[in-house]
């Protein structure tokens, strides 16, 4: 015992005289603070005593709160801890956890402790001792400290070897993870692969998608509340909202299926059978039971596509059922439950649809908290080439086989598809379908230059029927040309010249606008200058490609 007052007394004299103190927090222990009575307990590892008996840490300041009926033990710890190192003061709080494996009632006692307690962290170290309480206690705790309602790092103690006497060992831990290096670059590269997996492992181009990307990703992981996804038809809301299931699949945070129902194909009689099923006898023809989707959708995501499409009976059924988690099958007259997170996707303005009297403003306001709208490709158009790749990924894995562009047909493609021209109308549905067309028609695995052309015209026709025919005369010459040169030319110069103009300003050079002009020329040639040909062609008019482009 002299022995250990010893120890103490030789870190006081060579402690410096200006350093914070050190305020230890914790809870007495009723099992490892009593262990024995009498002189044995000297022998006997005790935390809250054994952290005040550390040569390298001194207390200042021991906060130690017990349990009411803990009182005569507190006094008892309070005691041996000034034996052993008088110059730390020791505050009891006595407090009455009546069920001590209570989590509401133990965080709410605890918090009133944090919430009185005149904190200065400027002039103070705090550090919280989680060794002793049950594990409720310790959860708690380490709540409270992470959310900093206790600006405290944590301290930890344990037993030594007989060797090393009953002071035991401690360590302190900083619940400030943003010092960890390895934990943060963890942190971001499971936050970068919740990205890419909504994202299907497109690398996409266009800064505010990917900034959208991010925030659902975080909203799917951490929230349960509906989501809103706004987008013209073809733009992907589909695929979103599979994915988000996946990701939440991955995560462990859905144990349902994913159910998905566009509801334009349900509108009617049928809408509300379909959605909240019915009872035998229901109606007419109803001559079994039918579950809904709504209750297929039990523990997992409900998503509603085109759910501006739904009637206002429905919407109200809807809104209840997202509201109280259960709903009234057709005919019931018992409530089904079903705890589903809701995600709803439209193409049309829903606030306008209120306001025409076509959509619940209540509705609308439930299901608006995460809202987000996804740009058409037309408005993406950086990111025509990537998904471009991930069509043809797509397409190997359900072929069999890889197919390809060559060189120039891919520059071709590419520059039609970024071109005004290209109206990209159903979004990434037109682009997966001009994708496999090429790739069902190309021989040999690869897409040639006649086999883009094809598509493009195709696509044209597609997009601008009524000027299919008179799509070359429709560039205004007037705007290269000057009016001599303009009345000196026939209509068939006319159309070929704008023709020439169109190409050369959809290319990104002199030679490829080359390729594309005398493609098929070029193959009966032993050599091809196809750029040449081209300026001298432009010569002939006063026009030069790097005007045109």
């Amino acid at each position: 015992m002299d022995q250990l007052i010893y120890y103490k007394a030789k870190v006081i004299e060579t402690d410096q005289v200006y350093r914070m103190k050190n305020v230890v927090i914790g809870l007495l222990g009723t099992v490892l603070d009593y262990r024995s009575q009498g002189n044995k307990r000297w022998q006997s590892w005790r935390p809250s005593v054994g952290i005040c008996m550390q040569e390298d840490f001194l207390v200042d300041r021991f906060e130690l709160i017990h349990q009411v009926s803990e009182g005569r033990l507190a006094r008892q710890v309070l005691e041996d801890i000034q034996t052993v190192s008088p110059q730390t003061e020791v505050t009891l709080t006595a407090v009455d956890f009546k069920n001590p494996w209570d989590f509401e009632q133990v965080y709410s006692l605890l918090l009133d402790f944090c919430l009185g307690y005149d904190f200065a962290p400027d002039k103070e170290n705090y550090l919280l001792h989680i060794t002793t309480g049950t594990h409720v206690a310790q959860i708690c705790w380490f709540l409270l400290c992470e959310a900093h309602y206790l600006p405290a790092k944590i301290l930890q103690s344990s037993p030594g070897k007989k060797r090393d006497g009953a002071g035991g060992h401690y360590q302190i831990i900083d619940l400030d993870l943003s010092r960890y290096d390895a934990i943060s670059s963890r942190f971001r590269t499971q936050h970068l692969e919740g990205t890419e997996f909504l994202k299907s492992g497109i690398a996409t181009r266009n800064p505010a998608f990917n900034q959208m990307i991010q925030q659902i990703e975080k909203v799917a992981i951490r929230s349960t509340a509906p989501m809103l996804i706004n987008g013209p038809t073809g733009a992907g809301k589909s695929q979103l909202a599979k994915r988000i299931f996946e990701l939440k699949q991955k995560r462990g945070t859905v144990k349902g299926e994913f159910v998905a129902v566009n509801c334009a194909t349900i509108r009617g009689d049928g809408a509300m059978s379909a959605l909240f099923g019915h009872t035998r006898g229901a109606f007419t023809g109803a001559q079994n039971a039918r579950k809904g989707l709504l209750a297929r959708a039990d523990k997992g995501l409900l998503f509603l596509d085109e759910i501006g499409e739904l009637g206002l009976d429905e919407q109200a059924m809807l809104l209840h059922a997202v509201e109280e988690k259960c709903f009234y099958p057709v005919g019931a007259d018992a409530p089904v439950s079903s705890d589903f997170q809701l995600i709803a996707g439209t193409n049309r303005d829903l606030y306008k649809a209120v306001d025409d009297g076509m959509f619940r403003e209540d509705l609308l306001a439930r299901i608006n908290l995460w809202r987000y709208q996804l740009p058409g490709l037309k408005d993406r158009r950086e990111d025509i080439e990537p998904n471009l790749d991930y069509e043809l990924r797509q397409s190997e894995i359900q072929r069999g086989h890889k197919v390809s562009f060559n060189k120039s047909a891919r520059e071709r493609y590419t520059a039609f598809a970024l071109s005004p021209d290209a109206q990209w109308r159903s979004n990434f549905r037109d682009l997966n379908a001009s994708v496999q067309r090429m790739v069902t028609l190309a021989d040999g695995g690869r897409i040639n230059e006649a086999n883009v052309q094809d598509e493009i015209n195709r696509l044209v026709e597609q997009w601008h029927p009524e000027h299919a025919g008179s799509r070359l005369t429709s560039l205004n010459l007037a705007d290269f040309l000057s009016e001599d040169v303009l009345a000196t030319l026939d209509r068939f110069d006319q159309v070929q010249l704008a023709d020439v103009i169109r190409v050369c300003r959809e290319s990104r050079s002199a030679s490829e606008a080359g390729r594309r002009l005398f493609d098929r020329s070029r193959m009966r040639k032993k050599t091809s200058n196809d750029a040449h040909r081209l300026r001298q062609y432009l010569t002939r008019f006063g026009l030069s490609f790097d005007d045109l482009s």
